[in-house]
């Protein structure tokens, strides 16, 4: 005969498991650290500024 088996634990460790497939993949997409987010504002705040600077009497050129 097989092993016996609790379904109860079986289903709780197959629930755990997949929640710690969905947290993994959250983590990629949205774990940055606050500096990586404040870097990245920076870099989109300058790279804003220096397109307003090429404006023509406040016009696309």
């Amino acid at each position: 005969m097989g092993d016996v088996i609790n379904l109860k634990r079986f289903r709780k460790r197959v629930e755990r498991d997949q929640a710690a497939k969905v947290a993994e993949g959250n983590r990629a997409r949205f774990g940055r650290t606050k500096s990586e987010r404040a870097t990245d504002a920076q870099r989109d705040k300058r790279a804003n500024e220096l397109l307003d600077q090429h404006r023509i009497n406040g016009e696309d050129a």
